[in-house]
């Protein structure tokens, strides 16, 4: 429980005191009942502008500068050697997404780890 001093603002912590819990400022000494704490809700929605959800890849990119894996199987034509990169497309504390493109065909897929 989290509750904040009405006399101070500092944060206040919970003891208990003859089998009761209370709540006690511990820089100005205020004391209140836990039952009397008034619960403190914090929400935050994070709106993201239609640039920022926009991934751009470049078609003039010449892929030949790109490395190549044979670990992959191209799920269009069969052919077992494509491009790859990588794109930050979710959040940055989930891994990139690989993406391939194949170097016979030219299909574009793409692979999340």
């Amino acid at each position: 429980m989290v509750q904040f001093c009405p006399k101070c603002g500092s944060l206040m912590v919970a003891r208990r005191v003859q089998g009761k819990v209370i709540l006690k400022c511990m820089k100005c000494g205020y004391e209140m009942d836990a039952s009397q704490a008034k619960p403190i809700r914090a929400s935050r929605k994070i709106q993201h502008s239609v640039r920022e959800r926009t991934i751009v890849i470049d078609k003039n990119v010449n892929v030949e500068t790109l490395p190549k894996t044979r670990d992959v199987i191209c799920p269009k034509c069969g052919h077992d050697e494509a491009y790859y990169w990588f794109v930050q497309t979710r959040a940055g504390d989930e891994p990139p997404t690989r993406f391939y493109k194949c170097t016979k065909c030219g299909h574009v897929w793409r692979e999340y780890e």
